[in-house]
């Protein structure tokens, strides 16, 4: 088709245009990873430290308390599984394509494939990826797990997502993305589209856990109909180089709601810029964007955007950052009201632990290591359910040594 063509040459054409923040990475310099990798049938016959790493962002190899599982292992779909197929739909979107002719419709209608190099060559490789769906009504007990895994050297690794929740379901997603031991350099791309119908909810919680030169460049946006949902939280607790996203919800219908929640810790080395960005196009629409972020020497940076274009929206923004052991802070709240009626807000405070905090808890007996630990656990909690037993200790260990490191 015509169309298809002139999309294919403006993404050829946009392999050389730079994204707009975060830093540029060279294309050229990672080869592309592979599509054929060993089949994983029994996720618990992985081998222990890949078991350990897959829990780590809060994908459960057992599979307990899970409606489904689907696992990529560089850009090859290793894994997929469902046990509760009455309420959820999961497969790889090259297969969902294949299934249903109807989910093209939604396939890079929401992200511009030009928008910037890495969605082009991620629209060039004709990137796989997750397709979830809830059909409409349906109300999912469990949460779906998946997990986007970096297993060789020096790869970029292309990822197209696609998830729907129909008119009045409702469904609670897990990702996480991580990179096997060992593997320290690679590019992680990785395209999503959400869509949530009317009167529907979508839970959808990310954990990344990269390597320490791991470059990531996700690209999100979602659409949210009357009535509609939208709850986000993403985690990143771990050192990475370089981590830069900006995910967009449109709240297209009247009483549509969001909530984006961001948690995140630069360490000496990492560059974190973070942030979210609501566009209200109905009325009576709500969203509120919570940004906790620490550095304890690399650099985060916490941004936020709330577009206004109907009347009775609301919005609150808010971004709280903490130094500790040195490192930066930025804070870059946008508020723009295009309507008179309409309220929009934003808090915004970085700096370090107040020494009369620490004081306080240490004279009711605890030490100055568990007064900061607890300060900082405190900070960080937005109150994220269903994650793993496993995956709570691994936070609370970190939360830790960044206490015994603030000291």
């Amino acid at each position: 088709m015509q169309a298809d063509e002139d999309m294919r040459k403006k993404a050829e054409a946009a392999l050389k245009k730079n994204a707009a923040y975060g830093e540029d990475f060279d294309l050229n310099e990672y080869g592309l990873a592979s599509e054929e990798e060993e089949r994983a049938d029994d996720l618990e016959e992985l081998s222990e430290e890949d078991q350990r790493t897959l829990l780590n962002v809060g994908f459960t190899p057992s599979e307990d308390n899970r409606s489904g599982s689907f696992l990529m292992l560089n850009n090859a779909v290793t894994h997929s599984s469902l046990r509760d197929d009455d309420v959820v739909e999961l497969m790889s979107l090259r297969d969902a394509m294949k299934v249903h002719d109807w989910v093209k419709d939604y396939s890079w209608k929401l992200v511009e494939p030009d928008k910037d190099k890495y969605t082009a060559m991620s629209y060039l490789q004709d990137a796989n990826g997750y397709f979830i769906r809830a059909p409409a009504g349906k109300k999912s007990k469990m949460p779906v797990q998946t997990c986007l895994l970096i297993g060789s050297k020096q790869v970029s690794q292309t990822v197209h997502n696609i998830v729907i929740v129909e008119e009045g379901a409702e469904l609670d997603v897990i990702t996480g993305c991580s990179t096997k031991h060992g593997i320290e350099k690679g590019l992680h791309l990785g395209i999503s589209e959400m869509y949530v119908k009317k009167g529907a909810t979508l839970n959808f919680t990310m954990i990344h856990n990269w390597g320490e030169e791991i470059g990531v460049r996700p690209r999100t946006v979602v659409h949210v109909e009357e009535g509609g949902t939208y709850i986000s939280n993403y985690v990143t607790l771990k050192p990475v180089k370089s981590v830069q996203a900006y995910p967009t919800v449109i709240l297209d219908g009247k009483g549509a709601f969001a909530r984006l929640n961001t948690i995140a810790v630069a360490h000496p080395g990492s560059e974190l810029d973070l942030g979210s960005k609501v566009v209200f196009n109905a009325e009576d629409t709500k969203a509120e964007l919570i940004s906790r972020t620490i550095t304890t020497g690399g650099k985060a940076i916490a941004r936020g955007e709330m577009i206004g274009n109907a009347n009775n929206a609301k919005g609150h923004l808010e971004c709280h950052g903490l130094v500790l052991g040195g490192g930066m802070q930025r804070a870059i709240p946008i508020l723009e009201a295009n309507v008179e009626d309409i309220e929009l807000s934003h808090e915004a405070a970085v700096g370090r632990i107040a020494r009369e905090q620490i004081e306080y808890l240490m004279a009711r007996g605890l030490t100055e290591e568990d007064a900061v630990g607890m300060i900082v656990r405190g900070f960080l909690d937005v109150g994220i359910q269903g994650i793993p037993d496993e995956l709570k200790a691994d936070i609370d260990a970190t939360i830790a040594k960044i206490g015994e490191n603030a000291i």
